[in-house]
């Protein structure tokens, strides 16, 4: 039986990794219908990254992907885990944002991290520094004050259309951005579940630093990590394997890879160094059936008071992704609907980790119809029953949000 406190809430991050033999349309695509899986399950938000120039991750342009999942989906919310806002000019990433709460009014989360390129050469194709993290907290204000048109480093410019929008932002932290959040008052995304001493560190120092602000009344942290659910602990962590291998190439080989086939990993010689990240990369996420995944969410959630849980589970088997989200999403108590997904919510026509497996969403071009009462709609889109967070109700403003790699890098 469930002991998750009232009002629990769980959601996804994707982050459009390729497989071994598949390009990058095909992972873009599989993205855009995951994400109607995740909302058929019952998930409250749906986030995609950004990562540049990474062979092994498809998902370079953050919110244009959430502009394709956005309109193939109904009422999940859609956001971004994270944009780096290092990367970009604030002007730039509001009118995105802007853009985005226009089309799909109340349902878009804006995450920002403040993590820069991965390498040299991908920092200087950006044209950033790794000293523009440094300024991330004037840039969150920057790009905060665009949506209040309260922004003043660019004095007689307006954002359209943001300008009088309420998108729900949230940074993206490991440790330092935790205090960023605190002292603007925004609510903390925090990665991941393997660290936890570090974790609960970070979120006591959000919590202590918290200042109220017209974006949340009070502090919201959403814990973020690797979770993976199967008929057994050994096939969980089977299904770890091919992140974990991508994972010591790009620590010993400087290449983030494609995923590989379990079975191929496993045949494959290793250094000692390869062996070592390898197994490392393995060790500390939270994996096992249905019920261990449960009792080990259960338990971080309680241990960091956390109101929100985000999910990403990286692995090469698209069949086993889907029936990992599925029995995650029962083993939780999340509410599915009657349509979309096959043997969702019937009493387990197909259990989690058989070889029935949610058929294939086709992913056609989605028309944006025009929204009627868009300005109204908007209104509710930072409340506590849509975003799911508290908010002060303040309205002045108008109309009113890695594996864990993306959460857990440093910060």
């Amino acid at each position: 039986m469930s002991t998750f406190p009232d009002g629990i809430r769980f959601s996804v991050l994707d982050r459009s990794r390729t497989r071994a033999g598949e390009g990058a349309p095909e992972a873009l695509r599989a993205t855009v219908g995951l994400a109607r899986e995740a909302e058929a399950l019952g998930f409250h938000r749906f986030w995609v990254s950004e990562h540049h120039g990474v062979p092994g991750v498809a998902g370079s342009a953050p919110t244009v992907l959430a502009a394709a999942v956005a309109a193939a989906t109904s009422d999940i919310r859609v956001g971004t885990g994270g944009v780096m806002l290092p990367n970009h000019r604030p002007l730039v990433v509001a009118e995105q944002f802007g853009v985005l709460e226009a089309l799909f009014p109340g349902r878009i989360d804006m995450g920002v991290g403040r993590s820069v390129g991965f390498t040299d050469g991908v920092r200087r194709a950006l044209g950033r520094g790794k000293d523009e993290a440094d300024g991330f907290a004037e840039q969150l204000a920057e790009l905060l004050g665009w949506f209040t048109g309260e922004q003043t480093a660019h004095p007689g410019v307006r954002a359209r259309p943001a300008e009088g929008l309420r998108v729900p932002p949230f940074v993206l932290a490991t440790g330092a951005g935790a205090s960023v959040a605190a002292s603007a008052g925004l609510p903390l995304v925090v990665g991941d579940l393997r660290g936890r001493d570090r974790l609960r560190a970070a979120v006591d120092t959000y919590r202590s630093g918290f200042r109220p602000s017209a974006w949340a009344a009070e502090p919201y942290v959403v814990v973020a990590g690797t979770v993976v659910v199967a008929p057994s602990r050994e096939e969980a962590r089977r299904l770890l394997t091919p992140e974990a291998w991508s994972l010591a190439q790009s620590r010993t080989l400087g290449v983030f890879p494609p995923l590989e086939a379990p079975e191929r990993i496993e045949g494959l010689p290793m250094t000692e160094r390869q062996r070592g990240f390898y197994e490392n990369a393995l060790s500390g996420h939270v994996h096992g059936t249905a019920e261990e995944v449960r009792e080990a969410l259960e338990r971080a959630v309680r241990e960091t008071g956390a109101q929100e849980v985000l999910v990403t589970t990286s692995t090469y088997d698209r069949a086993a992704l889907s029936a990992s989200y599925r029995g995650l999403a029962r083993a939780v108590g999340l509410s599915t609907r009657g349509d979309g997904l096959s043997a969702r919510g019937d009493g387990g026509t197909s259990a989690v980790g058989t070889s029935t497996a949610v058929a294939p969403v086709a992913v056609a071009p989605v028309a944006v119809a025009p929204v009627a009462g868009a300005s109204d709609a908007g209104a509710s889109a930072f409340g506590a029953t849509a975003a799911g967070m508290p908010t002060t109700g303040a309205s002045a403003a108008g109309t009113p949000a890695i594996g864990t790699a993306t959460i857990g890098t440093p910060d």
